[in-house]
């Protein structure tokens, strides 16, 4: 008889992938949403008074651009088929064939890609239009990621912000320094990893020690903290991303042996409760600080959307990933390491690997965040964010 670990018996012909996995656990899962340059229709350009200084990205692996690279962390993605699609064809640290949700989002603003924190070519002039301080497998949380060993959680990556604000001022001066920081936009994509890479994690503590709206306050008040801290740096125009519908990855499925491309709703109940506190946040925010603007990209709903029809975004495939082993019904075992076979279809699938979506599935997202109507972003749109003139 096989042993059992995590719902799954090991004595199956893939009892060494699954092996592998469990170093993995719930790897990138937290962070779905990446995308693709030739494919991008960007808007034109709008006038310099309408743009914004520069683009500063908080986040996870969604967003992360290679700051793992230079960290010795399991939540690596400089490797294997990732970045075919970027431009180079090369792997960068993106957990995605092309670019991230932030990169597009950056884009169509006029900005170019945001270096990581972490290069060493990131100083001087070249940090002027934003930098990237995300980080695979991060959390709000210190604790989260845990699994991987090293990460860079949202207070860490915090720090690193104040560093940058710190050689700003060094190379503009203090007047004109605040002005970029102030006129500048701030992503912050955050809030999976805290369920799949802890709270979902076999032999985690989180569980035990808090029940799930114990946890999600916890999570909501130190996230709080950090944004306020953020603010009080000088940041004054925020766009937040909920939580995806975690409980359609491959991963998940996978894990939950769900059948016929069945999400595994009881995932999905948790986030949409994280999701609905983290709105009232930002109306809390809204509300407490009149010379800021938080604005709450619904990644929940644009990604809900697309697997509820994904034919009517060019989709094929809803529920597979195109970069993973292929056992079982949607290739959700391993991350995509060097060797794992993809597919040549890139652009027909909505997930590039177990945890995070193509390409093509973050031009939608991204393009959403950018100009849609308040069911993708509350209370106004990106475009709309970065023409807004605030006081003070």
């Amino acid at each position: 008889m096989g042993v059992v670990v995590m719902g799954l018996n090991i004595s199956q012909p893939w009892a060494g992938v699954l092996l592998l996995i469990m170093m993995w656990s719930a790897s990138f899962g937290g962070d779905h949403l990446c995308v693709d340059a030739q494919n991008l229709s960007q808007p034109g350009p709008g006038s310099s008074s309408t743009l914004p200084a520069a683009s500063f990205i908080f986040g996870d692996s969604l967003v992360d651009a290679g700051n793992n690279n230079y960290i010795g962390s399991l939540a690596r993605a400089n490797y294997g088929a990732n970045g075919v699609d970027f431009p180079g064809g090369k792997a960068t640290g993106r957990f995605c064939n092309g670019r991230t949700v932030a990169d597009i989002v950056g884009q169509l603003l006029g900005l170019p890609f945001a270096p990581v924190f972490l290069d060493p070519a990131a100083k001087g002039k070249s940090i002027l239009k934003g930098v990237n301080y995300a980080s695979g497998g991060a959390g709000i949380l210190d604790f989260t990621g845990y699994n991987f060993v090293n990460r860079l959680p949202l207070w860490q990556q915090i720090s690193m912000f104040k560093n940058t604000t710190s050689q700003i001022m060094q190379i503009l001066g203090p007047s004109a320094g605040a002005t970029l920081i102030k006129n500048s936009i701030y992503s912050v994509t955050m809030g999976s990893n805290d369920y799949l890479n802890n709270y979902w994690v076999v032999g985690s503590p989180s569980p035990v020690l808090f029940n799930p709206q114990k946890f999600q306050s916890r999570i909501i008040n130190t996230y709080r903290q950090q944004l306020t801290t953020l603010m009080n740096l000088g940041a004054r125009k925020f766009i937040l991303s909920n939580v995806g519908p975690l409980g359609c990855i491959p991963y998940r499925m996978t894990l939950e042996s769900t059948v016929k491309g069945q999400c595994v709703q009881s995932d999905n109940t948790l986030v949409s409760s994280f999701n609905t506190a983290l709105k009232s946040l930002v109306d809390e925010l809204n509300g407490r600080y009149p010379q800021t603007k938080f604005v709450l990209a619904n990644s929940y709903n644009v990604v809900s959307q697309i697997i509820s029809n994904p034919a009517a975004y060019g989709f094929s495939t809803k529920d597979q990933a195109c970069c993973g082993v292929p056992v079982g019904l949607y290739h959700g075992l391993t991350p995509c390491f060097p060797g794992v076979p993809f597919c040549k279809d890139r652009k027909f699938h909505l997930f590039w690997d177990p945890y995070h979506p193509t390409d093509a599935a973050n031009v939608i997202i991204g393009q959403r965040f950018f100009s849609g109507t308040l069911a993708d972003i509350y209370p106004m749109n990106v475009q709309q964010l970065a023409a807004l003139k605030l006081q003070g």
